[in-house]
Order: structure tokens, then C-alpha cells, then sequence
């Protein structure tokens, strides 16, 4: 029989436990319509998102359209430099504003002409004579919160948004040898996956798969990991040294991009997986970043940013763009593989009789501080947003 969401959320209990301990996310948090309405209010209504690099947006009017938990979202650089980040929705009778990602020297509504300013204030309304008491003060789009730490970008959709570096805890402390600020993003990728958000990111933090999903492609180039590290904030990072860089595939080691000037001792020689929750996850390699980041569609689909991003002094080599070129098909490559496995999975954990399972404490330890992260905030009683 299907489990009750009331046997749902009494299951999440044994998430909370240490990874040697803990068991997997219940399955219905993988596939139940109405488990997936609970967490967008009380995870991605409520705290930080990650929307990919901060550099998507470079210039002033530089904007993207986005659905953040069944909210549709304008995020656009101001004139001033400022990340802002709106309802995409007309304050006249809410027609959608923009569409994709472009430039734009304001925002007007393709229904009635309504003109917004980068900084959400309206600025003109045609044949709005005749209405009484109409102050345009009144009428400028909803805001939502944006920040912008370590190169990263993020949003949150709650009235009140939780003080970020306090979010974050020691993020950029931990991450600091990379100098993620200081990258250039070179690529940036998006596709649709037909899987759950959860087992995507899973997938690309946990080292257990790799024999049996990646034996021919990156397999070989990863050690055994560290343990987990004791990390404080909303997120999970563990490091593992490499045979060779784990940016380029196995077969394909003898031009890699040179190790970052910045990193010393075993970081030369090895990858941080971090997994900024809820749905942002990135690699921090010897030589190259990639970053991946997810937004729910439904139970059962999801909807994929991937950038890859280098320093500048390598972005600059006359031979970089040949030279990249592999570090793109690695991605590639590593993901064209992991679709499958992730949508197999996806129609198992929908299935009436999936159970939960137990971590690798060392494989998957990431995966576990997950659960046990999003255990917490889905069983937090006070935890529901406004909206």
C-alpha cells in the first residue's frame, strides 16, 4: 500500500540520525504531488536558493525567467550592479513579463505596456488618465530577496529571508583555497531530467555509482573520499584526492588545464563535492568548478543548470578553447550516463513498495547530510511561508 503522508513524515525521523546510522529519504518525498507542494513551502519558500553563478548576469538588463517552486521569477542586474529579483507577473493583471534570458534596458508588459524600471519601480502606464486614486508608487513589482557570496548567486522567496552568512556558516571559509569569486564561468548548459530534484543532486555527490554507472568514462580517476567534512550552515562537502584531474575523463589526461596557482598541498590533487542545500551542488577540481542547479517541476521532473568555470588566467591561454573542449565532453559525457540510472531510480522510488535503505556512511556521506538536512526543515512545525 502507498504510505500515508502522516507514516511519510514519521519516517523522516530516521533521516536525522548519524550517516552510519541514518536511513534514505522516504520514497514519497520522490513522487507524492502533495509532499512535493509541502517542501516547495517549507524549503524553497522559506530559505536561500541557489541560482547558479553570479556571473549570468554581468551587465545591467542581463536577465533570466525562472520557476522557483511553482513561482514564476524575473532575476535581472540592476544599473547599479544590483542582483534583483521580482514576481514575474504584472502588477496590472498579471500577465507574465519576460520569457527566457536576454537584455533588456527595462521591462515591459507584452499585454498593456506596462513599464518597469530594473529596479522593479513602475515607470509608465499608458491611458491610466481616468483612474482615480492611481498612484504609480503603489504598483511596482513584488521583490524577492538576492544575494551574492563566493561567485555564487542566490534568492529567497520568504517575506523575511534568513541572515545569509548565517546560512551559509563556514562556506566560504571551507572554500576559500578555490577563490570561487574570482572564476569565470565559460559554459553554461540547461536541459530537462525526468527524475525528482533530490536524485539528481544525490547522484552527482555520492562516489558509490561510480564503478557500475561510470566504468569507462571517470571511475578510475577517484580515490576512496575523506570522510565528510564537520562543516556549520546549510550545506555538506567532502573531499577526495584524484588520479589525475577528475575534469577530464579517464582516457583523455594528457593536456589538462594548469592546476590553479591559488591551491596548495592536497588540493592540487583532488575534488571538493559540495552541496549547497537545497538545490545547488558544485565540484571545486584542481584545474575547473562545475555547477549544477536544480528547479522541481513535478514529482517526477526537473529542470537542470550546469556551468563549468575556470580562472582567468586559464580562460585567457591562446589554447583554451581547444584545449576546453574536453573538459566539456567529460561533463557531458559523465551526465549522458547518469540520466538513465536517475530515471530507473525514478520509477522505482515511485512504486508502491519502495522502501526506505541505508547509506554508505563514507560513499554517500553527502547524501545522508542531505537527508538529514531536509528531515529537519520538513518536520519544523513552524516552517511555512507566507505566500
Amino acid at each position: 500500500m502507498p504510505m500515508k503522508s502522516s507514516d511519510a513524515y514519521q519516517a523522516l525521523e530516521k533521516c536525522k540520525l548519524p550517516a552510519d546510522e541514518a536511513h534514505s529519504l522516504p520514497p514519497a518525498f520522490y513522487s507524492s504531488p502533495e509532499l512535493m507542494k509541502a517542501e516547495e513551502m517549507k524549503i524553497f519558500r522559506t530559505g536561500w536558493v541557489g541560482v547558479g553563478r553570479a556571473d549570468r548576469w554581468p551587465a545591467p538588463g542581463d536577465y533570466s525567467a525562472m520557476e522557483i517552486a511553482g513561482v514564476p521569477v524575473i532575476v535581472v542586474r540592476g544599473k547599479g550592479g544590483r542582483l534583483n529579483a521580482f514576481a514575474n507577473s504584472c502588477r496590472h493583471r498579471g500577465a507574465r513579463l519576460l520569457s527566457g534570458n536576454g537584455n533588456c534596458p527595462g521591462i515591459r508588459c507584452p499585454f498593456h505596456s506596462w513599464a518597469y524600471t530594473l529596479d522593479g519601480r513602475l515607470a509608465g502606464v499608458p491611458n491610466m488618465e481616468l483612474a482615480k486614486n492611481f498612484n504609480r508608487d503603489d504598483y511596482g513589482l513584488i521583490e524577492f530577496h538576492t544575494a551574492e557570496r563566493a561567485g555564487f548567486a542566490f534568492l529567497c522567496l520568504a517575506d523575511e529571508a534568513p541572515d545569509i552568512d548565517q546560512w551559509l556558516g563556514d562556506f566560504e571559509a571551507l572554500h576559500r583555497p578555490w577563490k570561487l569569486d574570482e572564476l569565470v564561468s565559460t559554459r553554461r548548459r540547461e536541459f530537462e531530467v525526468e527524475c525528482n530534484w533530490k536524485p539528481f543532486l544525490e547522484v552527482f555527490k555520492e562516489y558509490y555509482n561510480q564503478p557500475y554507472v561510470h566504468p569507462d568514462t571517470v571511475n578510475d580517476i577517484y580515490n576512496l573520499p575523506d570522510e565528510g567534512d564537520d562543516t556549520t550552515g546549510a550545506y555538506a562537502s567532502q573531499f577526495g584526492s584524484t588520479e589525475g584531474t577528475g575534469g577530464l575523463l579517464q582516457n583523455s589526461q594528457e593536456q589538462p588545464l594548469p592546476v590553479m596557482k591559488s591551491l596548495e598541498g592536497r588540493n592540487r590533487q583532488g575534488v571538493r563535492y559540495s552541496w549547497v542545500f537545497p538545490n545547488m551542488t558544485f565540484a571545486s577540481g584542481a584545474d575547473a568548478v562545475w555547477v549544477y542547479e536544480i528547479y522541481p517541476l513535478e514529482p517526477g521532473r526537473s529542470r537542470v543548470g550546469m556551468t563549468a568555470c575556470f580562472t582567468p588566467e586559464t580562460v585567457a591561454m591562446a589554447d583554451f578553447e581547444d584545449r576546453v573542449k574536453h573538459y566539456y565532453r567529460r561533463l557531458d559525457d559523465a551526465i549522458a550516463e547518469d540520466i538513465p540510472a536517475l530515471e530507473d531510480q525514478q520509477t522505482g522510488l515511485a512504486s508502491d513498495y519502495a522502501q526506505q535503505g541505508r547509506f554508505s556512511p563514507l560513499l554517500e556521506a553527502n547524501v545522508a547530510g542531505f537527508a538529514r538536512w531536509y528531515a529537519g526543515q520538513m518536520t519544523l512545525t513552524d516552517k511555512v511561508s507566507k505566500l
